[in-house]
């Protein structure tokens, strides 16, 4: 049986969650990656997508997440992002609105690393979008 933790998240706006969780599944830049208590120090960029978090009552909350990073270590969980908002708060114009500012930026790259980027986040809130209207 998984025990609790310590878990925030933390975005410019406010904080969202902080209290006890059991596990966190966090859409990190490298691919998601789970987090129970015990985690090994662990650091990551997090790219466009839903972080989950499970309390310890059974209840599942989603949050989708942009830019920012995760800091696991035994204790806990700190997530920073850019932006984060609850799953059931979004709406799907939010989501077209910064798939339209992704496209300007791929359009608007002045080199191809900038470019590479840029097409790698406008695929990335392709993915959220597709995830949202499955859900």
């Amino acid at each position: 049986m998984a025990e609790p933790f310590q878990f925030e998240l933390v975005s410019p706006a406010r904080l969202l969650v902080s209290g006890e969780v059991l596990e966190v599944v966090v859409p990190g830049s490298e691919g998601q990656f789970g987090v129970l208590k015990g985690h090994a120090p662990f650091m990551s960029t997090i790219r466009p997508g839903i972080l989950k978090v499970s309390r310890a009552n059974g209840s599942v909350e989603e949050y989708f997440v942009r830019g920012g990073f995760a800091d696991a270590a035994p204790t806990g969980l700190t997530v920073l992002a850019e932006q984060a908002v609850p799953v059931g708060d979004l709406d799907a114009e939010m989501i077209a609105q910064q798939i339209r500012d992704a496209e300007e930026d791929v359009a608007d790259a002045k080199d191809d690393e900038m470019k590479q980027k840029a097409e790698t986040v406008l695929s990335q809130l392709r993915e959220v979008e597709m995830a949202i209207k499955a859900a």
